[in-house]
Protein backbone atom coordinates (compact mmCIF):
# COMPACT_ATOMS: atom_id res chain seq x y z
CA UNK A 1 0.00 0.00 0.00
CA UNK A 2 0.79 3.38 -0.68
CA UNK A 3 2.77 6.01 1.97
CA UNK A 4 0.53 9.55 3.27
CA UNK A 5 3.04 11.66 1.21
CA UNK A 6 1.98 9.25 -2.21
CA UNK A 7 -1.65 9.34 -1.34
CA UNK A 8 -1.71 12.94 -1.01
CA UNK A 9 0.38 13.07 -4.37
CA UNK A 10 -1.87 10.99 -6.12
CA UNK A 11 -4.91 13.12 -5.22
CA UNK A 12 -3.03 16.14 -6.37
CA UNK A 13 -2.25 15.22 -9.72
CA UNK A 14 -5.71 13.99 -10.10
CA UNK A 15 -7.35 18.01 -9.45
CA UNK A 16 -3.90 19.06 -11.73
CA UNK A 17 -5.45 16.92 -14.71
CA UNK A 18 -9.11 17.92 -13.87
CA UNK A 19 -8.13 21.86 -13.78
CA UNK A 20 -5.86 21.27 -17.50
CA UNK A 21 -9.16 19.04 -18.51
CA UNK A 22 -11.61 21.89 -17.22
CA UNK A 23 -9.67 24.34 -19.67
CA UNK A 24 -8.73 22.23 -22.63
CA UNK A 25 -11.55 19.66 -22.94
CA UNK A 26 -14.07 20.56 -25.03
CA UNK A 27 -16.90 18.16 -23.11
CA UNK A 28 -15.45 19.02 -19.45
CA UNK A 29 -15.55 22.85 -20.15
CA UNK A 30 -18.88 22.73 -20.95
CA UNK A 31 -20.32 20.93 -17.85
CA UNK A 32 -22.39 22.04 -15.44
CA UNK A 33 -24.45 20.95 -12.71
CA UNK A 34 -27.32 20.39 -14.17
CA UNK A 35 -25.36 18.28 -16.90
CA UNK A 36 -22.92 16.40 -14.99
CA UNK A 37 -25.96 15.11 -12.48
CA UNK A 38 -26.81 12.47 -14.72
CA UNK A 39 -23.37 10.97 -14.84
CA UNK A 40 -23.28 11.13 -11.75
CA UNK A 41 -25.94 8.81 -10.22
CA UNK A 42 -25.22 6.53 -13.34
CA UNK A 43 -21.27 6.11 -12.04
CA UNK A 44 -22.64 5.82 -8.67
CA UNK A 45 -24.78 2.66 -9.26
CA UNK A 46 -21.99 1.49 -11.56
CA UNK A 47 -20.22 1.74 -8.21
CA UNK A 48 -23.34 0.02 -6.52
CA UNK A 49 -22.94 -3.19 -8.71
CA UNK A 50 -19.23 -3.46 -8.74
CA UNK A 51 -19.31 -3.45 -4.97
CA UNK A 52 -22.54 -6.06 -4.74
CA UNK A 53 -20.40 -8.20 -7.35
CA UNK A 54 -17.07 -8.25 -4.69
CA UNK A 55 -14.65 -7.38 -7.89
CA UNK A 56 -11.48 -5.20 -6.20
CA UNK A 57 -10.55 -4.00 -9.99
CA UNK A 58 -13.92 -2.78 -10.55
CA UNK A 59 -14.76 -1.25 -7.15
CA UNK A 60 -11.38 0.47 -7.47
CA UNK A 61 -11.89 1.94 -11.21
CA UNK A 62 -15.58 3.07 -10.22
CA UNK A 63 -14.48 4.78 -6.99
CA UNK A 64 -11.90 6.45 -9.27
CA UNK A 65 -15.00 7.47 -11.56
CA UNK A 66 -17.08 8.53 -8.46
CA UNK A 67 -13.95 10.75 -6.72
CA UNK A 68 -13.62 12.68 -10.40
CA UNK A 69 -17.43 13.21 -10.24
CA UNK A 70 -16.91 14.93 -6.54
CA UNK A 71 -14.21 17.03 -7.47
CA UNK A 72 -15.68 18.27 -10.79
CA UNK A 73 -18.34 19.80 -8.71
CA UNK A 74 -16.19 20.80 -6.20
CA UNK A 75 -13.87 22.53 -9.21
CA UNK A 76 -16.85 24.30 -10.85
CA UNK A 77 -17.44 25.42 -7.26
CA UNK A 78 -14.55 27.24 -6.87
CA UNK A 79 -15.11 28.88 -10.52
CA UNK A 80 -18.09 30.13 -9.26
CA UNK A 81 -16.21 31.81 -6.06
CA UNK A 82 -18.32 29.94 -4.06
CA UNK A 83 -16.29 27.02 -2.90
CA UNK A 84 -13.47 24.82 -3.56
CA UNK A 85 -12.46 20.98 -2.71
CA UNK A 86 -10.36 22.14 0.40
CA UNK A 87 -13.65 23.54 2.04
CA UNK A 88 -15.55 20.20 0.73
CA UNK A 89 -12.61 17.91 2.77
CA UNK A 90 -12.59 20.58 5.80
CA UNK A 91 -16.35 21.08 5.63
CA UNK A 92 -16.62 16.83 5.93
CA UNK A 93 -14.11 16.48 8.55
CA UNK A 94 -15.75 18.85 11.03
CA UNK A 95 -18.76 17.00 10.88
CA UNK A 96 -17.11 13.92 11.34
CA UNK A 97 -15.10 15.36 14.43
CA UNK A 98 -18.59 17.00 15.46
CA UNK A 99 -20.84 13.72 15.44
CA UNK A 100 -18.36 11.00 16.95
CA UNK A 101 -17.60 12.86 20.53
CA UNK A 102 -17.62 9.55 21.57
CA UNK A 103 -13.75 8.88 19.93
CA UNK A 104 -12.72 12.70 19.46
CA UNK A 105 -13.29 15.35 22.13
CA UNK A 106 -15.51 18.13 21.03
CA UNK A 107 -12.62 21.08 20.87
CA UNK A 108 -11.13 18.92 18.46
CA UNK A 109 -13.70 20.33 16.15
CA UNK A 110 -12.02 22.74 13.90
CA UNK A 111 -8.43 21.35 14.53
CA UNK A 112 -5.94 20.59 11.85
CA UNK A 113 -4.90 17.46 13.64
CA UNK A 114 -7.45 16.13 15.96
CA UNK A 115 -6.88 13.99 18.58
CA UNK A 116 -8.38 11.02 19.51
CA UNK A 117 -9.91 10.59 22.62
CA UNK A 118 -8.03 7.40 23.34
CA UNK A 119 -4.79 9.58 23.41
CA UNK A 120 -6.27 11.85 25.85
CA UNK A 121 -6.69 12.08 29.73
CA UNK A 122 -9.78 13.02 31.63
CA UNK A 123 -11.62 14.94 29.05
CA UNK A 124 -15.43 15.94 28.95
CA UNK A 125 -16.50 13.01 26.73
CA UNK A 126 -14.21 10.59 27.91
CA UNK A 127 -17.72 8.51 30.03
CA UNK A 128 -19.86 8.89 26.52
CA UNK A 129 -17.07 6.68 25.32
CA UNK A 130 -16.15 4.26 27.64
CA UNK A 131 -20.39 3.64 27.53
CA UNK A 132 -19.87 2.84 23.64
CA UNK A 133 -17.38 0.93 23.93
CA UNK A 134 -18.06 -1.39 27.15
CA UNK A 135 -21.56 -2.21 25.83
CA UNK A 136 -22.17 -5.12 23.10
CA UNK A 137 -21.47 -4.32 19.27
CA UNK A 138 -25.25 -3.79 18.98
CA UNK A 139 -26.01 -1.13 21.72
CA UNK A 140 -22.49 0.56 21.03
CA UNK A 141 -23.82 1.22 17.51
CA UNK A 142 -27.33 2.12 18.09
CA UNK A 143 -25.95 4.70 20.85
CA UNK A 144 -24.20 6.29 17.92
CA UNK A 145 -26.66 6.37 15.62
CA UNK A 146 -28.91 7.93 18.08
CA UNK A 147 -26.67 10.14 19.13
CA UNK A 148 -25.67 10.83 15.31
CA UNK A 149 -29.37 11.88 14.35
CA UNK A 150 -29.79 14.39 17.70
CA UNK A 151 -26.42 15.97 16.96
CA UNK A 152 -27.56 16.38 13.35
CA UNK A 153 -30.67 18.41 14.73
CA UNK A 154 -28.09 20.35 16.29
CA UNK A 155 -26.02 21.83 13.70
CA UNK A 156 -26.54 25.17 12.49
CA UNK A 157 -27.47 24.00 8.89
CA UNK A 158 -28.30 20.39 9.47
CA UNK A 159 -31.59 19.37 9.84
CA UNK A 160 -34.78 20.15 11.16
CA UNK A 161 -36.76 17.17 11.33
CA UNK A 162 -35.66 14.46 11.51
CA UNK A 163 -36.63 12.35 8.16
CA UNK A 164 -35.70 15.87 6.41
CA UNK A 165 -32.22 14.02 5.46
CA UNK A 166 -33.87 11.12 3.82
CA UNK A 167 -33.06 12.16 -0.27
CA UNK A 168 -36.40 12.41 -2.28
CA UNK A 169 -34.91 10.66 -5.30
CA UNK A 170 -33.52 7.51 -3.14
CA UNK A 171 -34.93 3.92 -4.77
CA UNK A 172 -37.87 3.74 -2.85
CA UNK A 173 -36.48 0.24 -0.76
CA UNK A 174 -33.41 2.20 0.56
CA UNK A 175 -35.76 5.13 1.40
CA UNK A 176 -38.02 3.45 3.30
CA UNK A 177 -35.04 1.76 5.21
CA UNK A 178 -33.63 5.06 5.92
CA UNK A 179 -36.54 6.18 7.07
CA UNK A 180 -37.39 3.47 9.70
CA UNK A 181 -33.52 3.97 10.54
CA UNK A 182 -34.07 7.36 11.04
CA UNK A 183 -37.21 6.79 12.84
CA UNK A 184 -35.60 4.32 15.24
CA UNK A 185 -32.86 6.34 16.16
CA UNK A 186 -34.92 8.65 17.93
CA UNK A 187 -36.98 6.12 19.82
CA UNK A 188 -40.14 5.76 17.39
CA UNK A 189 -39.41 1.49 17.12
CA UNK A 190 -40.60 -1.66 18.38
CA UNK A 191 -39.71 -3.02 21.66
CA UNK A 192 -38.65 -6.49 20.38
CA UNK A 193 -38.03 -7.01 16.97
CA UNK A 194 -40.45 -10.17 16.61
CA UNK A 195 -43.07 -7.81 17.50
CA UNK A 196 -42.75 -6.75 14.14
CA UNK A 197 -44.06 -10.17 12.31
CA UNK A 198 -47.64 -9.67 13.81
CA UNK A 199 -47.44 -5.75 12.18
CA UNK A 200 -46.12 -7.98 8.45
CA UNK A 201 -48.98 -10.36 9.00
CA UNK A 202 -51.75 -7.79 9.53
CA UNK A 203 -50.57 -5.67 6.34
CA UNK A 204 -50.75 -9.35 4.30
CA UNK A 205 -54.00 -9.82 5.42
CA UNK A 206 -55.58 -6.10 4.27
CA UNK A 207 -53.34 -6.52 0.97
CA UNK A 208 -55.23 -10.02 0.69
CA UNK A 209 -58.65 -8.07 1.41
CA UNK A 210 -58.30 -5.49 -1.03
CA UNK A 211 -56.90 -7.74 -3.67
CA UNK A 212 -60.32 -9.42 -3.38
CA UNK A 213 -62.34 -6.35 -3.38
CA UNK A 214 -60.47 -5.26 -6.74
CA UNK A 215 -59.88 -1.29 -5.72
CA UNK A 216 -56.80 -0.39 -7.79
CA UNK A 217 -56.14 2.60 -5.26
CA UNK A 218 -56.46 0.41 -2.56
CA UNK A 219 -54.78 -2.48 -3.85
CA UNK A 220 -51.38 -0.62 -4.28
CA UNK A 221 -51.70 1.08 -1.03
CA UNK A 222 -51.92 -1.63 0.74
CA UNK A 223 -49.03 -3.17 -1.49
CA UNK A 224 -47.32 -0.18 -0.19
CA UNK A 225 -47.67 -1.19 3.31
CA UNK A 226 -47.35 -4.83 3.01
CA UNK A 227 -43.66 -3.93 1.31
CA UNK A 228 -42.82 -1.12 3.70
CA UNK A 229 -43.46 -3.76 6.59
CA UNK A 230 -41.18 -6.26 5.38
CA UNK A 231 -38.17 -3.54 4.68
CA UNK A 232 -38.85 -2.82 8.36
CA UNK A 233 -38.36 -6.73 9.39
CA UNK A 234 -35.29 -6.63 7.16
CA UNK A 235 -33.48 -3.96 9.35
CA UNK A 236 -34.75 -5.03 12.82
CA UNK A 237 -32.67 -8.11 11.90
CA UNK A 238 -29.95 -6.33 10.26
CA UNK A 239 -30.49 -6.87 6.82
CA UNK A 240 -31.08 -4.69 4.06
CA UNK A 241 -33.58 -5.37 1.91
CA UNK A 242 -32.08 -3.63 -1.41
CA UNK A 243 -29.07 -5.94 -1.09
CA UNK A 244 -31.13 -9.11 -0.46
CA UNK A 245 -33.49 -8.41 -3.00
CA UNK A 246 -30.14 -7.65 -5.99
CA UNK A 247 -28.91 -10.96 -4.67
CA UNK A 248 -32.39 -12.40 -5.55
CA UNK A 249 -32.22 -10.58 -8.85
CA UNK A 250 -29.32 -12.09 -9.65
CA UNK A 251 -29.80 -15.42 -8.84
CA UNK A 252 -33.53 -15.43 -11.13
CA UNK A 253 -31.34 -14.26 -13.93
CA UNK A 254 -28.97 -16.78 -13.80
CA UNK A 255 -31.28 -19.83 -13.41
CA UNK A 256 -33.69 -18.24 -16.39
CA UNK A 257 -30.60 -17.82 -18.31
CA UNK A 258 -29.93 -21.90 -18.24
CA UNK A 259 -33.34 -22.31 -19.21
CA UNK A 260 -32.76 -20.51 -22.26
CA UNK A 261 -29.78 -21.43 -23.18
CA UNK A 262 -30.91 -24.89 -22.58
CA UNK A 263 -33.85 -24.10 -24.72
CA UNK A 264 -31.41 -22.74 -27.35
CA UNK A 265 -29.52 -26.03 -27.21
CA UNK A 266 -32.96 -28.22 -28.00
CA UNK A 267 -33.86 -26.44 -30.16
CA UNK A 268 -36.94 -24.86 -28.70
CA UNK A 269 -38.35 -21.76 -28.41
CA UNK A 270 -38.59 -20.37 -24.56
CA UNK A 271 -42.62 -19.93 -25.21
CA UNK A 272 -43.16 -23.00 -26.98
CA UNK A 273 -42.32 -25.00 -24.12
CA UNK A 274 -44.49 -25.48 -21.01
CA UNK A 275 -44.01 -24.46 -17.76
CA UNK A 276 -43.19 -28.09 -16.24
CA UNK A 277 -40.02 -28.46 -19.01
CA UNK A 278 -39.02 -24.77 -17.90
CA UNK A 279 -39.59 -25.88 -13.97
CA UNK A 280 -37.71 -28.95 -14.76
CA UNK A 281 -34.94 -27.16 -16.11
CA UNK A 282 -35.37 -24.83 -13.13
CA UNK A 283 -34.43 -27.50 -10.75
CA UNK A 284 -31.64 -28.29 -12.96
CA UNK A 285 -30.15 -25.05 -12.30
CA UNK A 286 -30.78 -24.76 -8.73
CA UNK A 287 -28.92 -28.41 -8.53
CA UNK A 288 -25.74 -27.25 -10.13
CA UNK A 289 -25.69 -24.12 -7.99
CA UNK A 290 -25.66 -26.32 -4.67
Amino acid sequence: MHTREEKLAAFGRMLDVLDVLRVECPWDRKQTNDTLRPNTIEETYELCDALIKGDEHDICKELGDVLLHVCFYARMGEERAAFDVADVCNQLTDKLLYRHPHVYHPSQVGAPHPIPLSAMKETPAENDAQTATGASDDEAVTKVLHNWEQLKLKEKDGNKRTLAGVPTALPATIKAYRIQEKASNVGFDWEQRDEVWKKVAEELEELKTELKAGNEQRMEEELGDFLFSIVNAARLYHLHPDNALEQTNKKFTRRFNYIEEKAIEQGKNLKDMTLGEMDALWEEAKGIEH
